[in-house]
C-alpha cells in the first residue's frame, strides 16, 4: 500500500487529527490486544465515509469499519489497509417524541441515558453495555431479557458505491445475536429506535439495578471483549464453562474470569494466540463433557 498516496488523498477532505498511521489496535479495543492498523481514519459525516471508501476501492485497499472495538480480537500483526473508526466523531443523536435517531458511533450507554432523560423506556437493558449503538444493532446485542431488535425501527446504511439506503426493521432479518447486516457489504450509519413513554424514576431505578448487577457479576475491571460465547440452546455458556472446572483457567495472559466464567480476560499482556488457544480449549472441554458446541461471540480481525 502506498502510504504517501493514500494519506495525501485523504488529507484533501480530512483534518490531520482524523488520520493516523501505524496506529496500535490495542489502543482501540477493549481487549487491549492487537498490532497496528496501517491507516486509521475518524470520519465525521457520510460524505467523508463515502470518499474514504471510494479511495480504497480505486486502489484495491482493504478496509474495515469499527465502532468502539468492544467485541474485537485483533491479530498481533495488525490490520492491513484502512480502519474506519466511527465511535469518536460520529456520535450525535436527535429525539422526537418517542423516537431517538442515533449516529452509529454513539455509545450504547449514552443512548440509554438519552432515553432516560426523555423518560423513554425500552433501552434500560443497554445501560452499562460497552460499545456503540451501531455495533449493538448489527450484533443484535442484548442482556437481561432485552435486545436491540426490540427497539430498532429502521436504519440508514451506505452501500459500497456510496448510496444511502433506508432499511426497515423487518428487512434486517433479526434473530439471536444475528442480523442481515453481518452478511452484506453495507455500513450502518444511523439507527432509529422507537421507545415507549414511561416514568423517569421507574426507568432510572431499573437502569441502576441492571448496572449494579453487571458490576456485581461481571469482571468490568479487566480488559475483555464482553461475553465470549453465545448462549447455547437451553443452557448458559458461563455455567457450562464453570461446571467444566475452567473458572480461573489461564493460558499465557488470557484467563477465564474467576468472577464470571463466560468472560475471557486479559490479565497480563495477553496475545492474540493466548486468547484463541483459550477459546479453543474451552470449546474442546465443553464439547467433551457436555456434548455442547460453543460459538464464540468475539469477532477476529487482522492479518
Amino acid at each position: 500500500m502506498d502510504f504517501t498516496k493514500i494519506y495525501t488523498s485523504m488529507k484533501e477532505f480530512l483534518q490531520e487529527n482524523q488520520i493516523k498511521t501505524n496506529e496500535p489496535m490495542k489502543k482501540h479495543t477493549s481487549f487491549r490486544i492487537g498490532g497496528p492498523a496501517e491507516i486509521m481514519v475518524f470520519p465525521t459525516n457520510p460524505e467523508e465515509i463515502c470518499s474514504i471508501i471510494k479511495i480504497c476501492k480505486q486502489d484495491n485497499i482493504p478496509f474495515f469499519v469499527m465502532g468502539n472495538g468492544t467485541n474485537l480480537l485483533v491479530k498481533d500483526k495488525g490490520i492491513k489497509g484502512v480502519v474506519l473508526k466511527l465511535a469518536q466523531n460520529y456520535n450525535d443523536a436527535q429525539v422526537d417524541k418517542n423516537i431517538i435517531k442515533c449516529k452509529a458511533g454513539m455509545s450504547l450507554s449514552t443512548a440509554a441515558k438519552i432515553a432516560l432523560d426523555n423518560s423513554l423506556s425500552g433501552l434500560e437493558f443497554a445501560n452499562g453495555i460497552p460499545g456503540t449503538i451501531g455495533g449493538a444493532v448489527v450484533m443484535n446485542a442484548g442482556a437481561y431479557g432485552g435486545e436491540m431488535s426490540d427497539v430498532v425501527k429502521k436504519v440508514t446504511v451506505m452501500d459500497m458505491n456510496g448510496n444511502l439506503i433506508k432499511m426497515q426493521k423487518q428487512e434486517l432479518d433479526y434473530s439471536y445475536r444475528r442480523c442481515i447486516l453481518q452478511k452484506v457489504d453495507r455500513i450502518l450509519l444511523e439507527v432509529e429506535m422507537e421507545l415507549v413513554p414511561g416514568n423517569y424514576e421507574d426507568i432510572q431505578r431499573k437502569m441502576e439495578d441492571l448496572l449494579a448487577r453487571r458490576r456485581d457479576k461481571q469482571p468490568l475491571n479487566l480488559p475483555s471483549a464482553g461475553s465470549a460465547f453465545k448462549r447455547p440452546p437451553g443452557n448458559y455458556a458461563g455455567a457450562l464453562i464453570e461446571k467444566a472446572g475452567l473458572k480461573g483457567f489461564r493460558l499465557g495472559g488470557a484467563m477465564v474470569s474467576d468472577k464470571h466464567a463466560g468472560f475471557i480476560v486479559n490479565v497480563g499482556n495477553a496475545t492474540f494466540e493466548d486468547v484463541t488457544n483459550l477459546i479453543n480449549h474451552i470449546k474442546k472441554e465443553v464439547k467433551e463433557r457436555f456434548d455442547v458446541n460453543l460459538e464464540s461471540e468475539i469477532k477476529i480481525i487482522g492479518d
